[in-house]
């Protein structure tokens, strides 16, 4: 078998089993690194179809010009339909795209064992069930490991190299060679519930369903406050109104069930109701959203607006928001300082502060309004609010002027421990350091397999440095006290991670 830098050599030839979406983009992408390709399907025909459905989709490139028609009528050559799982027997590497159950899989690499030779490394683009449970069945174990791609594969750069119990490493080492050779940007984990994006992107979606059934806000304010004032580039209402609610409600109780129902990976009442009903997101017409033709989407909640304050006094500095000060003072607003505290006093004595897990309603001192977390706040365009129940209207309107001086848009929203960013990074911190701790994956491929599998704005351990470990750990503590469900608990990575940090100062 000829390999260059330890891959698959181009000349050898790949094998894809199952011939929906999935496998058709597997496919191309190794019709793209220029492998020859056969496809099998059980199902009659089905193969014939989807190398019809490649073609077309290779034809589109050619018409807008992102492909050759030589290197097009070249890929097309090198792409045969068969009908004969024997038919593989000269495969390198053989990737299956089948149902996701576990013993239609088995049944599958079974029967690929007594056809393939014992040097051709088998893969399962599996997003949901064990590795290891899948290999468990084989005779010779060692050489099946996870080739987790996204869809759509041939746009999506990341791959998750999964390494399963059995799985030899010189196995993974060739399989991420491979990939890297494809173009594409293989990262390592181990063969966990969700390896690392269907892992480590749970609170994304949890933390906002929850704030949507603690009435925080509706689901049009949620997503624009994560987009414009998180930086991430879809709301989680509208992405799985795309992603589909049946598939991504599968993945998190998936998860949930693998990890012996812990409560960090609680799924949504709020999300199981819309999948009962029916309301599956764009492909049936509603999810979050009425996606009918010609109704529009709903607005966020966004506030009239209002007056700034003439001035405001700053105590002691706001942590991850301490850039707010220059921001205020670029706008022309009078900033003075006192040595002692974490937030902005209005002119009436109404406390302004970052988000920390604790309500504003629950601070001891004063009248009381938080703001949200923002990836960036001089870029953010939007930034929430939520007021004590003891602060007077008017100490509200004067916090929202304040915050639109600054050019942003302000949705108030109610007074809930972590608000909606705040709670969400800080959890997504706490899943990666938990991860990180547990051998997953390591620190890098989890940032890489977070900004380039969900196009999160930052990877989640860069987050937590640029937030620092102690307010991440004190925010989630505080939701802990507020919700002593284990939801909100620190992992023990993020603690000895802030007690670390505290000692270097």
């Amino acid at each position: 078998m000829t390999a260059i830098d330890g891959g698959i050599d181009r000349a050898g030839l790949v094998a894809v089993v199952g011939t929906g979406t999935m496998g058709q983009g597997i496919a191309q992408v190794a019709l793209a690194a220029g492998h020859p390709v056969r496809l099998y399907d059980a199902a009659p025909g089905r193969a014939s179809r989807a190398a019809d459905a490649i073609a077309d989709r290779l034809g589109r490139l050619v018409a807008r010009e992102r492909l050759t028609a030589p290197d097009r009528d070249a890929a097309l050559g090198r792409l045969t339909p068969v009908a004969d799982l024997a038919d593989l027997a000269e495969a390198e590497l053989v990737v299956e795209a089948i149902l996701e159950e576990l013993d239609a899989k088995q049944q599958l690499f079974t029967a690929l064992e007594s056809v393939v030779s014992d040097g051709c490394l088998l893969a399962t683009n599996t997003s949901s069930l064990s590795v290891t449970a899948v290999a468990g069945a084989l005779r010779r174990p060692g050489r099946l490991l996870g080739l987790h791609f996204f869809n759509p594969a041939p746009l999506m750069p990341l791959v998750e190299v999964v390494r399963g119990a059995a799985t030899d490493e010189t196995a993974a080492d060739r399989a991420h060679a491979t990939v890297a050779a494809w173009g594409k940007t293989p990262v390592r984990c181990a063969d966990t519930p969700g390896f690392i994006v269907n892992r480590i992107a749970r609170p994304f979606y949890a933390e906002a369903f929850r704030a949507y059934e603690e009435r925080v806000a509706d689901p049009a304010t949620l997503d624009a406050v994560l987009r414009e004032s998180g930086g991430f580039r879809m709301g989680p209402f509208e992405l799985t109104d795309l992603i589909g609610q049946d598939v991504n409600e599968a993945v998190t109780r998936s998860v949930w069930e693998a990890l012996f129902h812990d409560p960090k990976f609680t799924p949504s009442l709020a999300q199981r109701q819309l999948v009962a009903s029916g309301r599956h997101g764009r492909k049936t017409g509603h999810g979050w959203y009425d996606h009918a033709e010609g109704v529009g989407r709903p607005a966020p909640h966004t506030a009239e607006p209002c007056e700034p304050p003439g001035k405001v006094a700053l105590h002691g500095d706001l942590g991850p928001a301490q850039g707010l000060v220059g921001l205020l003072e670029e706008a022309g607003i009078p900033v003075t300082r006192e040595p002692v505290g974490a937030h902005l006093a209005l002119p009436d004595g109404t406390r302004l502060s970052l988000a920390d897990g604790t309500t504003a309603t629950g601070d001891p001192f004063a009248a009381s309004v938080r703001f949200d977390l923002a990836l960036d706040y001089r870029t953010a365009t939007r930034v929430a609010l939520a007021a004590s129940t003891a602060a007077p209207e008017e100490s509200l309107r004067s916090a929202i002027g304040l915050f639109q001086a600054l050019g942003k848009e302000v949705s108030v929203v109610q007074d809930v421990p972590g608000m909606v960013v705040a709670r969400t990074v800080a959890m997504l911190v706490d899943f990666a350091e938990d991860a990180v701790a547990r051998g997953v994956a390591s620190p890098e491929d989890i940032d890489t397999a977070m900004l380039t599998g969900v196009n999160y704005p930052r990877g989640p351990l860069a987050w937590g440095r640029a937030l620092g470990a102690r307010w991440v750990r004190d925010t989630l503590r505080n939701l802990h006290h507020a919700c002593p469900t284990g939801r909100y608990a620190p992992s023990q990575a993020l603690i000895r991670r802030a007690a670390a940090n505290e000692r270097l100062l």
